[in-house]
């Protein structure tokens, strides 16, 4: 189960950097567009798949794995495991309510963009302890 904790912490951190790769890919695809001469309005049907990739890996990717991640920590032995799976909870939470209000007042998309770095650094961080071994006296003594 520890494996399962490590690999799974992991996969929430990759999908995080999947996450800014398509908001990048949304992004420069709009500007291409415009480039091209398109207008953007509330109207427009551009053929852009950034911002609906980024949409399903955020409300449903990463939740349903930090999701997994809690209930493995539950039996994972990993120190500070439960710990560190309600903080990534909480702070995926924090992140799908930011931004649903960033559509309202986008500037509440700042803080979207650096709660990732946030959740990037605890998926990390639960890799990390999940990867951290205590050694016992018998192990000392086999040195």
């Amino acid at each position: 189960m520890r494996a399962t904790y490590r690999v799974v912490s992991g996969l929430i951190a990759l999908a995080v950097v999947f996450q800014a790769a398509a908001v990048a890919f949304g992004t420069f695809g709009v500007i291409n567009e415009v480039e091209g001469g398109a207008v953007v309005t509330s109207d427009s049907d551009l053929p852009n798949a950034g911002p609906m990739l980024h949409g399903i890996g955020g409300t449903m990717v990463i939740p349903l794995l930090v999701l997994v991640l809690l209930i493995v920590s539950f039996f994972a032995k990993v120190r500070g495991g439960v710990k560190w799976a309600l903080l990534l909870l909480l702070a995926v939470a924090v992140q799908i309510t930011l931004g649903f209000a960033a559509f309202e007042a986008p500037a509440v998309g700042l803080l979207h963009g650096v709660n990732a770095f946030v959740i990037l650094g605890l998926a990390l961080t639960a890799a990390r302890a999940a990867r951290v071994t205590t050694t016992t006296a018998a192990d000392a003594v086999r040195v």
